[in-house]
């Protein structure tokens, strides 16, 4: 089923430990039971979206976005002939390394990083999620990660500075830091994901928006594609409204946009007819939207940012995470003696403190902060 150019398990670049495949497994199968199963994508229930985790117990979390990437990543993997197995493990495992508050908590954390001494690298959720997948978790008796196959390291590492790739070559030879350098691009099932990531966040964010009362139906019709899409719900059903108005415009709203994906991948596919998938690696981009949806799809992104992202109330709560996690920091750095022994004794303090810090949760790192700090920020 799969096509000349999708990624296949049998002809995997392999693993960092080499071991025998599964009987009942192929290589990207194995991946995603290794990555539901770890430590980090637990924690994922609990750490922030875009509404913080005590703001309600319906608004997305990092887990559920990462199941709606999932699925939205292998509708589109199947329809393309692409391997939904892998596409399936990139998206389970593409924000591991993400931080308690989401990007603010991201921001905090870099720039604590950055302003140590001697400075450091800096923090970066991409990076930490193969972080996590190649040395945090602690599963097995012989090495340290989840020794994923290339395939998936591969997708998880979305973007990378040449600073950041370069260190990863010299680590790993020819590894997942070379396409940085040469400029190529992953897989197919890797370049996917990115997209569905974007699809999926996008749709989500505005269910969470007016969940929350910081967006209203109203505003949303300053958004073309959801403008389109309601109006096509309430053709189809002309007494709908409220929620369920809101629920089949976002449904609307998906379909176009895989509907169009899948057309001008499956063109731009045609044109450039890759013999292999390591012949993708050679070539511009290859799944994307249309022109025409490119630019709905930034229009998007444009109200998200200037409405939600940047709305007064999450500015205000995100500033308070932002001082969690830099107390947080501090209070370590200050204090090794706060940290766990087998935290504090590691010979890269900063880089510990900052991989102890991200693993947390958004609860655990407000009771820690209640704890070293006797602040009470988010009541």
């Amino acid at each position: 089923m799969l096509k000349p150019y999708a990624c296949d398990p049998l002809q995997s670049r392999g693993r960092r430990y080499p071991q025998a495949s599964a009987p009942t497994h192929n290589e990207f199968q194995s991946d995603r039971d290794r990555i539901v199963h770890c430590t980090a994508f637990r924690r994922l229930v609990y750490k922030t979206q875009v509404f913080l985790n005590h703001e309600g117990d319906l608004f997305r979390t990092r887990l559920t976005h990462s199941l709606e990437v999932a699925q939205l990543g292998r509708a589109i993997a199947r329809e393309l002939g692409l391997n939904e197995d892998l596409v399936e493990a990139i998206a389970l495992a593409h924000d591991l390394g993400h931080t308690p508050f989401g990007h603010a908590g991201q921001d905090a954390l870099n720039e604590c990083l950055r302003a140590a001494r001697p400075p450091h690298a800096g923090f970066e959720h991409n990076l930490q999620s193969l972080r996590v997948v190649d040395w945090l978790e602690e599963r097995y008796p012989t090495y340290d990660g989840l020794n994923l196959s290339f395939e998936t390291r591969e997708g998880i590492l979305k973007h990378c500075s040449r600073r950041h790739a370069e260190r990863l070559l010299q680590r790993e030879p020819g590894g997942v830091g070379l396409r940085f350098i040469e400029g190529t691009q992953p897989s197919l099932e890797a370049q996917l994901c990115n997209l569905a990531d974007e699809i999926a966040y996008n749709a989500h964010d505005i269910d969470d928006g007016v969940r929350s009362g910081l967006l209203t139906l109203d505003q949303l019709d300053a958004i073309e594609l959801f403008a389109a899409c309601r109006d096509e719900a309430l053709a189809a059903f002309a007494q709908l409204a409220g929620r369920r108005l809101l629920f089949d415009a976002i449904r609307r709203m998906l379909s176009r946009q895989v509907e169009d994906l899948v057309s001008a991948t499956s063109a731009a596919l045609e044109a450039a007819a890759p013999a292999s998938a390591q012949a993708v690696r050679e070539l511009p981009p290859l799944i994307q939207f249309s022109a025409d949806m490119r630019s709905q799809n930034r229009a998007l992104k444009r109200f998200l940012y200037d409405n939600l992202y940047r709305h007064p109330q999450v500015v205000e709560t995100t500033g308070r995470a932002r001082r969690v996690v830099a107390d947080l920091y501090a209070a370590y750095a200050g204090d090794p003696a706060a940290l766990p022994p087998a935290v504090a004794g590691q010979a890269r303090p900063h880089r510990a403190i900052a991989d102890y810090i991200a693993g947390m949760t958004d609860r655990y790192a407000l009771r820690e902060h209640q704890r070293l700090t006797g602040e009470t920020l988010f009541p």
